[in-house]
């Protein structure tokens, strides 16, 4: 149970660290004496508070174009324009750079110059939701750690993209117009270091291939997966966040193993097409599977054995703990098989 426990607050931690990078890392100034030296010329067209000298607010004002970014900058802002082209030399001078925002403007790939953003070699964040970009943007920064491209209409993803990108954990591609011939085998060779990968309401037919060996959080509800290869999870050992909901997803297109596999944590099956529970692992938390046709749940195939070896950690049977079955033709009551099986169930909806 402590075992349990702490792997959950480490997902937890890991999971934190993927959004948010700690104030006091990504804020500290090695030097504040250094800044002094800089010019502090602020763009007539944004604001820069002076409490916060290495920021640059330059949202909701109507720009059309990128203003010259003083070189003390690190957090750039400048969401919410009509920008449509991200030309090399705005960022000239800014060898800073951590942070920039671009959502909800009017770029285009073609306006993006080739050398505008890999210059930018201490970029750790970047924002470009809600464009006009019909495929991932390259070449990108080797230091980049989060890339948010959520609602634009990528349906491309250049071979060789995301190549030198191992310090990236988060990669954002929902809301886009992805079709399964966008992915290669390769396609997602050198992120080393990926941790979540959201691909939720896009046109898939079929599960990405080749996925990095470090993702812990997979999110590909609202397209139209039909079914998971034999094995698919064997080389995305560490996934512990899954979600399926709002798929075409059957029994017989599952594996035969179903989800007993380790590491998942929280499985959300919702809105999907399956008659029968599938086969879990004794880990499993969190079940979502409301919203299908199931209409009975037959405890003697769903309820994970306990090897001989796992039974101290087991001491309470497996760790299900919240199951969801609303939405289906079950009735109640809720058999006490299950009950006797799963008790450390907390929650249970049918």
């Amino acid at each position: 149970m402590a075992t349990t426990i702490c792997f959950i607050i480490w997902v937890l931690f890991i999971t934190d660290t993927v959004w948010t990078r700690s104030v006091r890392q990504v804020y500290d100034v090695n030097d504040q004496e250094d800044w002094a030296v800089h010019d502090f010329d602020c763009p007539r067209e944004c604001f820069c508070p002076p409490s916060f000298p290495t920021a640059l607010y330059c949202e909701n004002r109507g720009l059309k174009e990128i203003p010259p970014i003083p070189s003390r900058i690190w957090y750039l802002y400048l969401e919410n324009n009509l920008i449509e082209t991200i030309p090399e030399k705005p960022f000239e001078n800014a060898t800073q750079l951590r942070w920039i925002n671009l959502n909800k403007n009017k770029i285009t790939n073609y306006g993006i110059e080739k050398g505008a953003l890999s210059q930018l070699k201490k970029l750790l964040f970047l924002f470009l939701e809600d464009n006009e970009l019909e495929e991932v943007p390259s070449p990108l920064p080797r230091s980049l750690e989060q890339l948010q491209l959520a609602r634009n209409k990528v349906s491309r993803i250049p071979q060789g993209t995301f190549s030198n990108l191992e310090n990236l954990t988060l990669l954002d591609l929902q809301h886009n117009k992805l079709l399964d011939n966008a992915f290669q085998r390769d396609t997602f060779k050198g992120l080393k270091n990926l941790m979540q990968l959201n691909m939720a309401k896009n046109a898939l037919r079929n599960m990405p291939p080749r996925l990095p060996a470090n993702t812990m959080q997979l999110y590909l509800d609202n397209n139209s997966i039909e079914g998971i290869p034999e094995n698919y999870f064997n080389v995305i050992p560490k996934v512990a966040f899954l979600r399926l909901n709002h798929n075409k997803l059957s029994d017989a297109g599952l594996p035969s193993s179903g989800f007993d596999v380790s590491s998942i944590l929280d499985l959300q099956l919702s809105h999907n097409q399956l008659t029968k529970v599938p086969r879990i692992s004794a880990h499993l938390q969190h079940l979502h599977l409301d919203h299908n046709k199931i209409k009975n749940v037959n405890v003697s195939v769903i309820c994970p054995p306990i090897l001989p070896a796992e039974r101290d950690f087991f001491g309470y049977g497996p760790h299900l703990r919240y199951l969801r079955l609303d939405g289906n033709e079950i009735k109640p009551p809720i058999p006490m098989d299950l009950m006797n099986c799963f008790r450390l169930l907390q929650a249970v909806i049918i």
